[in-house]
């Protein structure tokens, strides 16, 4: 396996493109992004748990009910949920993209991503869909995932190439995520494209088996969307005998899948809205997988944690206490604690006490843009990983005017 070039076009058959369509009144940021297959993929998603649902994830829920979809249309900038009329913009959205396609309007995933509760026009959308189509590209994967973004200060993609059966097969992925990113499925909208051939049964079990242990572990503020998404398109052009159980073609297309939502998970939570570091919580020792995640989870969300590591201060006591109201079954008498980084690592605490360290090599550790904070539970070998962010003024002065 190895990382390659081209987002959601690295995959046979997928071309991508965005453009400003006029959602966004900054006609330098593109608000509206198409996804297409040459050919009608089988397709699968998660949703946010969030029981507010934007009318966009009710209307893909409804077209993807047979395991088919061959295109992905969204837009920024606008939310389109708790509208009164939102599920007839969303089928509005499908169809005209349909129209412009040829395909049938069942066949498009429709997403969007913004504020909550405006209005949205759909003829600003109706007059960039021939543009968008227009420019339908093999190269247009950062086009797309620029057109996704809202507080995102920078594109996220990523593809590999693996091989399944004697076949070379691609996977890529865009997403955005910045803020509103908690824990439970989504919080972000991710659009994964493959050109691997497996069936729409093996497709949903991969992706809801790796988002348990990767876009469920991401925490930027601790608020769960209520439009986000993940969605998966498979094409099968790769040309390998399809997937339809498990085994060893499974076990490689499921490794492919996690290296690209590892990845992206790293690049939301680095991106998160006004952060300055990504944070790595890693749990080891735990004497079951539930209770590493429900640790990492907790630290990783602790707002005087993420507050202590923006003004780098190895305030190891708040790593604790963030343990001890988890809920989790630990020996809090037994937890060793260290913060690593590119500059080095240090321990801070063993047994659930605090030991002498040095204060300037702890501070030159947490400096630096990522950060690595390591739990030892010693009560056996389950371990976890959650990822989230610092805490910054930042934060506060975007969500403080991000409707205005």
């Amino acid at each position: 396996m190895k990382i390659i070039k081209g987002g959601v076009c690295a995959a046979k058959g997928f071309k991508a493109t965005g453009v400003h369509c006029g959602i966004r009144n900054n006609k330098s940021k593109k608000d509206l992004s198409l996804i297409v297959s040459e050919t009608l993929a089988t397709a699968c998603a998660v949703y946010t748990t969030n029981l507010v649902k934007g009318a966009p994830l009710i209307v893909t829920k409804n077209h993807i009910a047979n395991g088919k979809a061959q295109a992905v249309i969204c837009n920024s900038g606008n939310a389109n949920t708790c509208n009164a009329d939102g599920i007839e913009i969303a089928e509005k959205m499908s169809e005209l993209c349909a129209d412009a396609l040829s395909v049938a309007p069942s066949d498009i995933v429709v997403a969007s991503t913004g504020v909550i509760g405006q209005p949205l026009n759909i003829e600003p959308i109706a007059n960039g869909i021939p543009e968008l189509v227009k420019n339908l590209s093999a190269n247009g994967s950062d086009a797309a995932a620029e057109g996704i973004m809202t507080t995102d200060t920078v594109k996220k993609d990523i593809a590999v190439e693996f091989t399944v059966g004697g076949k070379i097969c691609k996977i890529g992925g865009i997403a955005k995520g910045s803020g509103m990113i908690h824990p439970n499925m989504a919080t972000m909208l991710v659009f994964i494209t493959t050109d691997a051939a497996i069936s729409q049964e093996m497709l949903q079990k991969a992706l809801s088996s790796d988002i348990k242990n990767t876009f469920n572990m991401v925490s930027v503020d601790g608020d769960t969307s209520t439009n986000d998404m993940v969605t998966v398109l498979a094409n099968g052009m790769a040309g390998n005998k399809e997937i339809t159980e498990d085994g060893e073609d499974f076990n490689e297309f499921m490794k492919a899948l996690n290296t690209v939502t590892v990845s992206l998970c790293r690049m939301i939570a680095g991106d998160g809205e006004g952060a300055t570091k990504l944070l790595e919580c890693k749990v080891s020792g735990a004497k079951d997988i539930l209770t590493a995640k429900t640790v990492a989870k907790s630290v990783i969300c602790s707002s005087l944690l993420k507050a202590a590591m923006f003004g780098a201060d190895a305030n190891w006591g708040r790593v604790l206490c963030a343990i001890g109201y988890s809920g989790a079954d630990v020996d809090v008498n037994k937890i060793d604690v260290s913060f690593k980084s590119n500059k080095g690592e240090i321990c801070v605490c063993i047994n659930g006490a605090g030991i002498e360290f040095s204060e300037d090599k702890a501070k030159e550790i947490l400096l630096e843009k990522e950060i690595e904070i390591l739990i030892d539970l010693k009560d056996g070998d389950a371990c976890s990983t959650a990822w989230g962010c610092d805490l910054t003024y930042e934060y506060v002065k975007i969500n403080g005017d991000y409707r205005t």
